[in-house]
């Protein structure tokens, strides 16, 4: 009798062990068939090939899943995005490098062939070498500027701001154009003005103004005149630059500033396109904007504003 009850009992264990054992393979079944949804689902909805449904996914723990696997999807996604970004920037780049520099490279190419001329005279061998000279100075200057630019928009140039007196920034700036002014003759007249603290860095901001007095000097006639004034209001201070030059169309405000722009009446002299476009970034990082008034013969007048102390 007691032998009986033994093998019962171990019978007993033995069906609720399988029963155990078939039910756990059951769930782990069921489960890994809900996870391989969840995952299916996340697929055709990630790949465009159709949207995501969890109709039954009620449970705690497959909402957990869900919701973690929504998280890391949404970081992949943002570097995915981003790897795209970084890909089309620098293809830009490359295109943009590749369009400005065929000109001035084309120009070293054909002096060096003039010049391996054994007939060549002495003279103009002496001026086809400082052309190529001044090429290989404008692929310098400009591989420069569009590092500068790619640098910028990257976040790869960072640069402090602080309230800083503005007078000696306009100096830096006047100083810089000075030489060029001078050699055409044309007046660089600064107005009488307090000066006063603007949210800004010297010396990025000498730069932006340099490059709109540069413009100014060279779209200008002979014997004209550039006016600098500060304009004060409630929350920026306006530093105005204005010339007598050639103007700007209307229909160009907005493209001006864009990468490598040139307006249709100054295609033909020589520039990048590049020192409006640095400007305007460099401004954006210090919290201030720049705009720009014209009349075509008549001249321009851009305007650069500076959050006030």
């Amino acid at each position: 009798m007691k032998e009986k009850t033994i093998i019962l009992l171990l019978a007993i264990c033995l069906l609720v062990c399988f029963a155990v054992l078939v039910f756990s393979t059951a769930y782990f079944l069921y489960q890994w068939k809900k996870l391989d949804r969840i995952l299916d689902g996340f697929w055709r909805e990630n790949t465009g090939e159709g949207e995501a449904h969890y109709p039954d996914f009620l449970e705690t723990r497959e909402s957990r899943i869900v919701s973690q696997l929504e998280r890391i999807l949404a970081v992949l996604r943002y570097r995915e995005k981003q790897a795209v970004g970084e890909k089309d920037q620098v293809m830009h780049l490359i295109s943009d490098i590749s369009h400005q520099l065929k000109t001035p490279l084309a120009n070293i190419v054909m002096n060096m062939e003039l010049l391996q001329d054994p007939t060549l005279e002495e003279g103009r061998r002496r001026e086809f070498l400082e052309h190529t000279k001044n090429q290989a100075g404008k692929m310098q200057w400009l591989m420069a500027d569009l590092l500068k630019a790619s640098r910028l928009e990257n976040g790869m140039i960072c640069f402090k701001a602080g309230y800083t007196g503005i007078r000696e920034t306009i100096a830096r700036a006047v100083s810089f154009v000075f030489p060029l002014a001078s050699a055409r003759k044309i007046e660089l007249i600064a107005e009488e003005f307090e000066d006063v603290k603007l949210y800004h860095n010297p010396k990025w901001t000498a730069e932006a103004m340099a490059n709109i007095l540069e413009n100014a000097v060279k779209y200008s006639p002979e014997n004209s005149r550039i006016r600098i004034a500060l304009t004060r209001l409630d929350l920026y201070t306006g530093i105005t630059i204005s010339d007598e030059g050639i103007g700007i169309p209307q229909s160009e405000y907005q493209q001006i500033f864009k990468r490598f722009y040139r307006g249709k009446e100054v295609e033909g002299q020589e520039g990048s396109g590049l020192g409006l476009y640095l400007a305007q970034l460099i401004l954006q990082r210090e919290k201030g904007y720049i705009t720009v008034t014209s009349r075509v013969e008549e001249g321009s007048c851009f305007s650069l504003f500076l959050l006030n102390e």
